[in-house]
C-alpha cells in the first residue's frame, strides 16, 4: 500500500521518517513546503496539495497541531474531502477534542472513506525511538490494516473503542503529563527557595519513587534552565483548554486541571510557548506572591 503523510512538525518528521526507513513508500505534504526536505531526502515524494496526497495514497496519516489545522486540511478547496475517499483510510494522529474527532469521522465516512483516530503519547525523542503509545478509536478492521505501521511508530497500541474514545484517552494522559510537569517545577522551586542545591534536588527526585522516564528526559533542562522543545508548551496549554472543556461537559470538578490550565496559559503569555512544556518552571519562578 502507498502511504500519505500530512504534517511535518516536531512529531511528524521523526514518525514519517521511521515509516520511510522501514521501506514504505510515502507521499508527503506540508503547508510549509520546505519542511518536507528531510523526507524527500530519504526518498519520499513531495506533493503540492492534500488532495494530491489522497489521490495517490491508500492510507493517509495526519499529524497536525490542533483541530483548526485538521479541519483546514480536510475542508480547504484542495483538501482531503475534495477528492474521492472511496477505499481510502484516514488516520488522524493529532490531538483534538472527542467532539472534533467524531465530526471528522462523520465527514470522512460520508465521503466514502474510513476514519481512524490514533493520537499518540510521547514526545520527539520517544517518536525517534519508535516508542510511542498509540491511543486508538475506531473500527477494528481499520486497526488491523494499520497494525504494521503502528508497530514501526510505537511500542504499544491501545484500542479504546469507538471514535472519540482515543481522543478522550489522549486528554486524560496529557492531564497527568501537565500535572507532573508542574509538580516537578514546584518541587524544585520549593527546595531552591529553602536554600537547597538544585543538583542535589534533581538527584533526590531521580533516586526517589517519583523518578520517571519523563523526569529523566528533562532533568538537564531544569539544571541548565534551558528548555529545547520536545513537546511545545503552547500545545500543552492548548490541550489543557480541551481538558477543561471536557470536564465542564462531563460536569467534573478537576481543581488541579483548572490550576494547571491557568499556569500554562500564564507561561504562554510570558513568552515560553515555543519552549518545552517543562519551561512552566521558568514562569512559576517569576511569579511574585
Amino acid at each position: 500500500m502507498s502511504l500519505g503523510w500530512i504534517g511535518l512538525g516536531h512529531m511528524g518528521v521523526p514518525m514519517a521518517l521511521r515509516l520511510r526507513r522501514a521501506g514504505y513508500s510515502i507521499n508527503v505534504y506540508n503547508r510549509t513546503a520546505e519542511k518536507t526536505a528531510p523526507l524527500v531526502t530519504e526518498g519520499a515524494v513531495k506533493l503540492a496539495t492534500p488532495r494530491a496526497v489522497v489521490e495517490q495514497s491508500d492510507i493517509i496519516f495526519i499529524m497536525l497541531a490542533d483541530g483548526p489545522a485538521v479541519t483546514a486540511i480536510l475542508e480547504q478547496e484542495d483538501g482531503l474531502l475534495s477528492g474521492t475517499l472511496s477505499d481510502k483510510l484516514i488516520v488522524n494522529l493529532s490531538t483534538v477534542s472527542p467532539e472534533q474527532s467524531l465530526e471528522y469521522a462523520r465527514h470522512v465516512e460520508q465521503a466514502g472513506g474510513t476514519y481512524l483516530e490514533a493520537p499518540v503519547s510521547g514526545s520527539v525523542g520517544v517518536a525517534e525511538a519508535g516508542q510511542l503509545v498509540l491511543l486508538l478509536g475506531g473500527d477494528e478492521k481499520a486497526i488491523a490494516v494499520c497494525r504494521p505501521y503502528f508497530e514501526v511508530l510505537g511500542k504499544e497500541s491501545i484500542h479504546f473503542g469507538a471514535h472519540g474514545n482515543g481522543s478522550s484517552a489522549k486528554l486524560a494522559i496529557n492531564l497527568l503529563l501537565a500535572l507532573v510537569g508542574e509538580g516537578v517545577a514546584e518541587t524544585l522551586l520549593l527546595g531552591e527557595q529553602s536554600g537547597l542545591d538544585k543538583d542535589k534536588l534533581l538527584q533526590l527526585i531521580g533516586a526517589s519513587g517519583m523518578n520517571t522516564p519523563l523526569f529523566q528526559g528533562k532533568q538537564d533542562m531544569y539544571r541548565q534552565e534551558n528548555f529545547p522543545t520536545a513537546f511545545p508548551l503552547r500545545l500543552m496549554a492548548k490541550d489543557l483548554g480541551l481538558i477543561t472543556e471536557a470536564a465542564t461537559r462531563l460536569t467534573l470538578d478537576l481543581p488541579l486541571a483548572k490550576t494547571a490550565h491557568t499556569h500554562y496559559q500564564q507561561a504562554l503569555k510570558d513568552g515560553h510557548g515555543d519552549a518545552d512544556m517543562a519551561a512552566i518552571y521558568l514562569s512559576l519562578k517569576n511569579i511574585t506572591p
